[in-house]
């Protein structure tokens, strides 16, 4: 038996070929021998790729810090704040300058020219004309109701400023909206349109 596995052994290796004549024979072989020329070719590629990379590396790596005195770090430390002052010197002085600048261009252009706006008048029946050149006017207002087309009416009451006292209870007059007068007058009188009678 052990004869056998001896024979078996020896039919497989000539089979798969792996004996040394045979692999020397293979013209595959010869391909796969190393070319001695292209591999010097292929470590200077390499060499010339990861130059930049130990370039930056080495610039990276901390330098030995040397031990300084207490006086030494003091010194360093003010010359840096010293640097720093100084370039923010220079960054506020443009600031200033480049606002100035903006500024005499804003001055330079002529200023926006007021237009008077237009006040509101309202017709009304004075109320009440007790107080000191002030009436208290109504006025009502009629309006359709815009879903059920029904007139809605309102009123309100304001104050007007009656210079004269010329407008009294019953009179219908013409009020002009102006500047507050008062804590609660913003309106003055214009016209007596229709006296009581």
């Amino acid at each position: 038996m052990a004869d056998e596995k001896e024979t078996e052994v020896s039919e497989g290796q000539d089979s798969v070929g792996e004996t040394p004549d045979a692999a020397a024979e293979t013209p595959d072989a010869a391909d796969a021998t190393p070319d001695l020329d292209a591999a010097p070719e292929a470590q200077v590629d390499e060499a010339v790729a990861q130059a930049p990379k130990r370039r930056t590396r080495s610039r990276k790596k901390p330098q030995p810090s040397k031990a300084l005195t207490l006086e030494e770090r003091r010194a360093e430390r003010h010359e840096a704040r010293r640097k720093k002052a100084v370039a923010r010197r220079v960054q506020r002085a443009s600031a200033r300058t480049k606002y100035r600048a903006a500024e005499h261009e804003r001055q330079a252009t002529s200023p926006r020219e007021h237009i008077a706006g237009v006040q509101k008048t309202r017709q009304g029946v004075v109320v009440s004309d007790r107080a000191d050149k002030t009436i208290t006017v109504r006025i009502d207002v009629s309006r359709r109701h815009r879903r059920y087309e029904k007139i809605v009416r309102t009123s309100n009451t304001i104050h007007a400023h009656d210079s004269g006292n010329e407008a009294h209870v019953g009179d219908t007059v013409i009020v002009r909206e102006c500047r507050p007068l008062s804590r609660t007058k913003r309106w003055r009188l214009v016209q007596v349109i229709e006296r009581a009678k």
